[in-house]
């Protein structure tokens, strides 16, 4: 009787109607918003289509995609780094106590300030080149994952740790068999937050610095009034951050599969 229950919902979420949903609703929003675009000034606001064909004249002449591999090069080198740093950084400070107290302060300090406000430093600290950038996306990266890493490791079950323990389990292989598979999940919760606010980073780093990626063509467009243009950047921004996600999510189906169950 419960499995009868439940069929109807178990077949509603079915990731063929997932998708098929997510098709309808980016169909109708894409409509709404070429009817709406053709009725506005177009300096002020824009359509699909003309996007798309800004799109094709921005690739033909390079610009597209030198902006776009010098941004994904500052992106993916901060966010890896920041990942790394954030997951040791969680693990260690989810298992010790006398570590946790140590960085408490100037990890909470950090987490407070809005690193925005750090950007003008620093640029100031690394100049206007790539160094800067991967600085800022890195500061936006890690606290995600290090929270998440370090409620993951704090939420092992105790129980499990005494187990283990009484089958004389080497700290090495507490953490290879139960801490970090337990701690698994949370870390990938961590870095689907952190992929967003990676980007975020991206674009805010290169509109104060100014000279190259998505956000200095967004910046020079934007100078010149042509919002089609403006608007390419902002949807490829938007596509990755998408794409991403959804990678990250069937990664954490993978890693994970007795959470999807």
């Amino acid at each position: 009787m419960l499995n009868q229950l439940t069929q109807p919902a178990d077949g509603l979420t079915s990731r063929p109607m997932t998708w098929s949903l997510r098709g309808v609703s980016l169909l109708i929003i894409l409509l709404l918003w070429e009817w709406y675009g053709r009725t506005t000034n177009p300096i002020l606001f824009t359509y699909p289509t003309a996007i798309a064909q800004a799109a094709i004249d921005m690739i033909a002449d390079g610009t597209l995609l030198v902006a776009l591999s010098q941004s994904v090069s500052v992106l993916v080198t901060g966010f890896v780094l920041g990942t790394l740093i954030g997951i040791a950084l969680g693990l260690v400070t989810g298992r010790s106590t006398v570590v946790a107290a140590l960085l408490e302060f100037p990890m909470t300090a950090l987490y407070v300030t809005p690193i925005i406000a750090l950007v003008p430093i620093l640029v100031l600290w690394f100049g206007f080149g790539t160094s800067a950038k991967v600085v800022v996306v890195l500061l936006f990266t890690i606290f995600p994952v290090l929270i998440n890493t370090m409620r993951g490791v704090r939420e092992v079950n105790p129980q499990l740790v005494e187990v283990a323990r009484s089958f004389c389990s080497t700290e090495y292989r507490l953490w290879i068999d139960l801490v970090f598979p337990s701690a698994l999940p949370f870390i990938m919760t961590g870095i689907r937050l952190a992929i967003g606010r990676a980007l975020v980073a991206v674009i805010v780093a290169e509109f104060y610095t100014a000279v190259s990626g998505l956000g200095y063509l967004i910046v020079s467009n934007a100078h010149s009034f042509q919002t089609a243009r403006v608007f390419v950047p902002i949807v490829v921004l938007m596509a990755a951050g998408v794409v991403s996600t959804e990678l990250l999510e069937m990664a954490e189906a993978r890693i994970s599969p007795w959470r999807h169950r």
